[in-house]
């Protein structure tokens, strides 16, 4: 009998959590429906956000809501991978955002809650959806860490277990500097390259992944190069340790897409290897001269968990036996 990686290499912890690795955000009308068309055609191989906060004009919070709760019960969101952003927990919105949520049809996959700037905050925050959802399941909560008291406090947020992602938010981090920061730190590669911007990623990278949690990076607003889009997605998958990136253009989803996906070499590497212990109940083995073991053997489950996420054509054999 084979015992699935799910329940072989986590005995005793919980497996990380596994999300899509792009987040596509769209705030408009338009653009929220052209997004919902593009993941049903394509699949569930990016979330979809909709912005309830920096994308709702002014005095029309309610109305951008209600849009959203209407196109989380629409045919498009065939995958139930629709999440949606309110405001802060503070904002007199936030209220009324999740009651209209919650008697919503179909629930979001998950709220991302921006401006997260304490575990004090993010706690009232899971109290009061937990409360409008009342009996049922609550969704999923994701912050957005983009203030100093959230990045002071970003270990113990990242701890709360209602939470299942961070995201970093990059503009208002530079502009809560007041200038300290130069406007360079908002373009390629400055983001990368500015010691307080690259503190601050791997700061939340690290948080994320030491409680079992999703880093997602930030925008790129260069959006009419997808070379550097693609360089930069690579900097942050492969130097800075991020498993999920923001998109904001329909036309950055696939640059991110392969960006995150493992290389051919390590999707071969990671589908022999985990063939092998698997068959042998998940023991220790010696292959082509290398000894694996279960450490290694979570490493290379991410990996081909991934290529599955990137939409990686993966052999028919290894998709039934690993993902059916």
């Amino acid at each position: 009998m084979r015992i699935h990686p799910r329940d072989a290499l986590f005995a005793g912890e919980a497996a990380p959590i596994s999300l899509p690795v792009v987040d596509h955000y769209s705030g408009s009308e338009k653009l929220m429906r052209k997004s919902l068309a593009l993941q049903a055609a394509r699949g569930p191989v990016f979330d979809v956000t909709l912005d309830c906060e920096d994308g709702a004009q002014v005095g029309a919070e309610e109305a951008q809501v209600r849009l959203a709760a209407e196109l989380l019960a629409s045919p498009d969101n065939r995958y139930g991978r629709v999440g949606v952003r309110v405001h802060p927990v503070d904002h007199p919105a936030f209220a009324m955002e999740l009651q209209i949520l919650a008697a919503a049809p179909v629930a979001p996959a998950y709220l991302m809650l921006p401006k997260v700037d304490s575990r004090a905050q993010l706690d009232r925050g899971a109290a009061s959806v937990q409360a409008a959802w009342g009996a049922r399941p609550a969704p999923p909560l994701q912050a957005l860490i983009e203030t100093h008291g959230g990045l002071r406090e970003v270990e113990a947020i990242a701890a709360h277990p209602a939470l299942q992602s961070l995201s970093f938010g990059l503009m208002d981090f530079v502009s809560g500097h007041h200038g300290a920061i130069p406007r360079t730190a908002l373009s390629l590669p400055g983001q990368f390259e500015h010691p307080l911007v690259a503190r601050a990623k791997l700061a939340i990278a690290a948080a994320a992944h030491g409680h079992g949690k999703v880093p997602s990076h930030c925008v790129v607003t260069e959006l009419k190069s997808p070379a550097k889009l693609q360089a930069a997605a690579e900097r942050a998958a492969r130097e800075f340790g991020y498993t999920r990136m923001w998109s904001i253009h329909p036309d950055q989803i696939q640059p991110i897409l392969d960006a995150f996906a493992p290389s051919a070499a390590e999707v071969d590497e990671a589908i022999e290897v985990l063939e092998v212990a698997q068959d042998t109940q998940w023991g220790p083995i010696r292959l082509r001269d290398q000894l694996h073991d279960r450490a290694s053997y979570r490493l290379f489950w991410s990996l081909l968990q991934r290529a599955h996420q990137t939409g990686q054509a993966l052999p028919a054999q290894v998709r039934e036996r690993f993902f059916s």
